[in-house]
């Protein structure tokens, strides 16, 4: 088996050099093969990911050694094919890593010893996940639109200056966005779904007045937010939490709710709703550019048609 290491060498983590000293003298003693890879510009994990799939399938695993960013261009280039990616957090957020090893604090190093690179055991069971499909891109994560969209840009700026802070910036980032009015407009028509009836609904509105809309295949995202708490990777079907545009002293109350994963009707009243989602289409009725991004990654339509697509991509999951 190779084993390809994409590393992110601007990425969070600032330990990698001894971290991958101690892989490799482990590979030395293995027939298993690792190939490092390290990335120079944005698309760079994507084509490497997609270039070794095409060449080795289901015998090599693509190792995503970066953050939330990584991870994302990786799921683009292994969507429907053999590859499985396995996941080694060394970014700033690391958010789809909390879902996956169920924590919001990850230690690198357990999920290290834990695949067994460290004493050569190598094990993983291979779980085959969902994705989002947007406008022909993949969403492996969270996407967003309104003030977390501005909370995921502020964060990622201050990280870049201060990259000390972590996942902490994108606490920071909060402060700057709330500032501002919370009303944003967006238009929308989504499928959603209806556990207790087992039947889908439609979704639809023009110009709505809201503040955040996050449709989530995972549950975490902004360096720790938490939208989404039960969602699961293999049912077919999207979380979203939408709420309504709001005064600064209705929102104050729900932020700590919101990050801790407590957010919903019941805590938060009317101007919070929750659900499950298949497909849809986001616009800007005046043709602007949507504010909201994918897997932390802005993006500049006016319209986005997305889907859920099951089962899309394996993922090497701890046994």
């Amino acid at each position: 088996m190779k084993y390809v290491f994409v590393i992110n060498p601007i990425a969070g983590n600032d330990d990698k050099k001894r971290l991958f000293s101690r892989i490799k003298s482990t590979f030395r003693l293995l027939d298993d093969e690792m190939i490092i890879e390290e990335t120079k510009c944005k698309g760079d994990a994507q084509n490497i990911a997609r270039d070794y799939s095409e060449k080795y399938g289901n015998s090599c695993v693509i190792v995503s050694c970066g953050g939330d960013g990584t991870v994302h261009e990786i799921a683009n280039g292994l969507a429907h094919t053999d590859t499985p990616m396995l996941i080694l957090p060394l970014g700033t957020g690391n958010d789809f890593a909390k879902k996956i090893y169920g924590t919001k604090k990850i230690n690198v190093e357990n999920v290290i010893k834990a695949f067994g690179f460290y004493n050569g055991k190598i094990k993983y069971d291979i779980m085959p996940i969902d994705l989002i499909d947007y406008n022909g891109e993949k969403c492996i994560n969270v996407m967003s639109f309104g003030l977390d969209t501005l909370v995921e840009t502020i964060g990622r700026k201050i990280a870049g200056k201060v990259p000390a802070l972590g996942h902490q910036a994108y606490n920071l980032a909060v402060f700057p966005v709330l500032a501002k009015p919370l009303h944003y407009k967006i238009s929308y028509d989504n499928v959603c779904y209806n556990k207790e009836t087992g039947e889908d609904y439609q979704m639809a509105c023009d110009d709505k007045d809201y503040a955040l809309f996050a449709i989530c295949n995972a549950s975490y995202y902004g360096g720790g937010f938490c939208p989404a708490p039960n969602s699961r990777l293999d049912d077919g079907l999207l979380d979203f939490a939408l709420v309504d545009g709001l005064s600064l002293m209705k929102a104050l109350p729900m932020i700590s709710k919101y990050s801790n994963g407590t957010a919903n009707e019941e805590t938060c009243g009317e101007l919070f709703h929750t659900g499950y989602i298949k497909s849809g289409r986001f616009w800007m009725s005046d043709g602007s550019a949507l504010l909201g991004n994918c897997d932390g990654e802005n993006f500049d339509y006016s319209e986005l048609n997305f889907k859920v697509e099951p089962k899309a991509l394996k993922l090497c999951v701890l046994k």
